[in-house]
């Protein structure tokens, strides 16, 4: 009866997961095509936006750029106006002052004249001065010669009275180089002041100078701060027209390739038009399958059912079997404190099998081993054969580390201790496929601690019958 329930199950299990696979398929593209769809329409309304924004922001600001730089061109037209009314008044500036400092110079020298006539005329005046006192000398000495010798009185006289008119005449020349002396003083006088009236004035068409070089050179660098910011409002502009005319290339491509995603849009539409008739199709041959389906479920469900069973079955058999073998084990090795049970494990402690940092066996090691290989040959030929179980044997190692050429860790001993283990049974005639070795260090322990009892009994071999 199970043959032929199985002839007729077997076609259900082969259409169901076809068609299945075929509908799950066909959803998942139709969906993929929509998303794809309402994305590509997304982003190209929202970069045509952007694109428009963009270019309408980019000529506002070429309009800006524009009007900044006629701006720009009117001030450099009036700077250069002011630059040009400047440098005049400078150069009439400059005429002035070397006129000035020509008439400074003139006068200089016609006072230099006047001061060196004015220095000879008082050494003339000095000069008709000494004579003349002379000449009163000489006027009392012929007095007195006058009043001692009356004859020659007449003579006497007469040199008197040329004396007299030889001093009045140098009076008359003390005076008049007087009067020249005033003359050239006054002169002098007007000339300082006229001196000093060019001087200041001389100062004041300088500052003047200054004043203009200073706003000449304040009109010079306005002037190439104006040509700078017009290069620049020149650049400026330049640099937006040339990203208005790559906007203009990007929207030109970017209709482009809306046309082609409309093209696509549109070749995407008919392929989801074919994969709705496809859907149809197979929504068809769905409900037609579904009948099918409800009766392999319920078959599906029955093997289920007694899968389960036939495994609950082995586990119970597996652990009936383990318990028989612990209970053997235990009564061959005695009730020893260095071997016990934890849970599912049989628990040896390792100096019972080994020496210390050693994985060689002892002989007492042995012989325990002996008595459980003896023990397990027993138990496993009750063990059925469809039974897939396995001896696992576990190496563990306390906390303190070990490091020679042979074990550079905990990891090499506890593994080569299990290692050993498994090799010793082989040899006593357990098969080696129902046998396995695994070593963990001190990383697995049953007590945390560090006392020396603690890691005594950390250090053991563990026995584990499972299934694989």
């Amino acid at each position: 009866m199970s043959a032929p329930a199985s002839g007729r199950g077997r076609p259900g299990f082969d259409i169901w997961p076809g068609f299945v696979d075929a509908l799950a398929t066909l959803l998942m593209v139709i969906i993929f095509v929509l998303l794809v769809f309402v994305l590509s329409q997304f982003y190209l309304s929202a970069a045509l936006s952007g694109r428009d924004e963009t270019l309408v922001r980019l000529n506002r600001q070429l309009a800006e750029l524009s009007q900044m730089l006629s701006i720009e061109k009117e001030t450099s037209a009036e700077l250069r106006l002011n630059l040009a009314q400047v440098a005049a008044e400078l150069q009439t500036s400059t005429s002035q002052r070397d006129q000035l400092q020509l008439r400074v110079t003139d006068l200089g020298r016609e006072r230099d004249s006047l001061t060196s006539r004015l220095a000879q005329s008082d050494v003339q005046r000095d000069q008709l001065q000494a004579r003349l006192a002379d000449l009163a000398r000489e006027r009392d000495a012929l007095q007195s010669r006058l009043t001692e010798s009356e004859r020659g009185r007449t003579l006497s006289q007469a040199e008197l009275n040329a004396k007299t008119a030889e001093a009045l005449q140098l009076l008359r020349d003390i005076d008049a180089l007087k009067k020249v002396k005033d003359d050239l003083e006054v002169r002098v006088g007007q000339l300082a002041a006229r001196l000093d009236a060019s001087a200041r004035e001389l100062g004041a068409v300088r500052d003047r100078s200054k004043e203009l070089e200073a706003r000449l050179a304040t009109a010079e660098e306005a002037k190439r701060a104006e040509e700078a910011r017009r290069v620049g409002a020149e650049e400026r502009t330049l640099l937006v027209q040339r990203e208005r005319e790559a906007t203009a290339t990007k929207l030109t491509e970017q209709e482009k390739l809306t046309r082609d995603a409309q093209d696509q849009v549109e070749l995407l539409n008919r392929q989801l038009l074919a994969l709705r008739q496809q859907l149809a199709r197979i929504s068809a041959a769905l409900d037609i399958s579904e009948e099918k389906s409800k009766e392999q479920q319920v078959q599906i469900a029955d093997l289920g059912r007694r899968l389960n069973l036939a495994l609950a079955s082995k586990v119970e058999e597996l652990a009936r079997y383990r318990s028989e073998f612990f209970g053997r084990l235990r009564e061959a090795l005695g009730d020893r404190p260095d071997i016990r049970v934890v849970g599912d494990r049989f628990v040896f402690q390792s100096e019972v099998l080994f020496g210390s940092g050693s994985s060689t066996l002892g002989i007492e090691g042995q012989e325990q081993l002996w008595q459980l290989a003896r023990t397990l040959r027993d138990v496993i030929q009750t063990i059925p054969a469809d039974i897939n179980w396995v001896l696992q044997v576990d190496g563990h190692t306390d906390t303190v580390r070990i490091a020679t050429a042979q074990f550079p860790s905990n990891w090499e001993l506890s593994t080569a201790r299990a290692t050993s283990v498994v090799k010793f049974l082989i040899s006593q005639g357990l098969p080696s496929h129902r046998l396995a070795a695994a070593g963990y260090g001190e990383f697995q322990p049953i007590e945390e601690g560090t006392e020396e009892t603690t890691r005594r009994r950390n250090r053991r071999i563990e026995l584990k019958l499972t299934s694989r």
